[in-house]
């Protein structure tokens, strides 16, 4: 019989079945060593963001290694109310928002023009735009700070004004970097045959290379959206009206002036904090999955 062929091993068992159930062994052996490694990375990295939310709840602050595990009756939400009665936080956070949206907004919008331009269409001078973008990533933000406030502020007039806070931050080359990229894997095919149809660049944008880059576009708005949200410099220096200032600002504000005559400063500065990081790691743990590609080929049929 088939079964009288078979390699067995001195127990009489198959030794195909004992190098299956060795192999699932080691599986398992790694799938533990993999599970500890991540448990410690992930406890080593949200330590941080579990002492914020704790200190900001505690009576009488601790900023000893013991004051993350705090007696319960020395937790109250008393310093949210504190810092809210000092610096709105809603106002804060809808500051933030705007400015944060409008900044995706332009990101998203230019970066998908001039990024499917970089690689889907020929013009001349395409190779120096391409080497300009890389160029301008080069160079420091803080170096344009003194004319980009002397234009917007004082040329234009678009001090406390959300337009003003959005401007410099509109057009994002890594974004455009990142369009190109996703646009360049592309089949060509694709768009030669719309323009052979007669499409113009701007439907064959919208129809076709937009649903096929949904990946770049989330990518483009998570990366983008922690630079605004937590940009202090540019807005503290074009908004001297409180009503107008982002929350990073309000809370840089509260710290300088405020904090040194209030009754817990610690936990109130680490519940604007808790406020101001819910946003941010919120997002991200919504758009996790996103990150992971689409597989592009299989649109192409054939």
């Amino acid at each position: 019989m088939a079964l009288d062929n078979v390699p067995r091993t001195a127990a009489g068992e198959p030794a195909q079945a004992k190098q299956n159930e060795a192999s699932v062994g080691k599986r398992a052996h790694l799938g533990v060593g993999s599970f500890i490694l991540l448990a410690l990375g992930a406890f080593v990295f949200l330590f941080p963001f579990y002492y914020m939310f704790i200190g900001s709840l505690q009576t009488s602050p601790d900023t000893s290694v013991a004051g993350a595990f705090p007696n319960p009756a020395n937790l109250t939400p008393e310093n949210y109310a504190n810092i809210n009665g000092s610096i709105n936080l809603l106002t804060g956070l809808a500051n933030s928002g705007i400015f944060t949206g409008g900044v995706i907004l332009g990101t998203v919008l230019f970066g998908i023009l001039v990024g499917y331009a970089l690689a889907q269409m020929q013009f001349r001078g395409r190779g120096v735009v391409f080497g300009m973008l890389l160029l301008v990533q080069m160079v420091p933000f803080q170096l344009l700070l003194i004319p980009l406030y002397v234009m917007i502020v004082r040329d234009y007039g678009l001090s406390d004004n959300y337009l003003g806070m959005i401007l410099p931050f509109a057009i994002n080359s890594t974004a455009v970097f990142v369009f190109r990229q996703y646009f360049l894997q592309l089949p060509s095919t694709l768009f030669e045959a719309a323009r052979i149809d007669g499409a113009s660049e701007l439907r064959i944008l919208w129809q076709i290379a937009i649903p096929l880059v949904r990946p770049a576009i989330v990518t483009a708005i998570l990366l983008t959206f922690i630079g605004p949200w937590n940009e202090f410099l540019w807005p503290f220096l074009v908004t001297k009206d409180a009503a107008m200032q982002p929350l990073a600002v309000s809370l840089a504000n509260y710290i300088s002036n405020i904090a040194a005559t209030a009754a817990n400063p610690f936990g109130a500065i680490l519940a604007g904090a808790c406020v101001l990081a819910a946003p941010a790691v919120a997002l991200f743990i919504f758009f996790q999955r996103q990150f992971i590609s689409t597989n592009i080929g299989s649109s192409v049929k054939g």
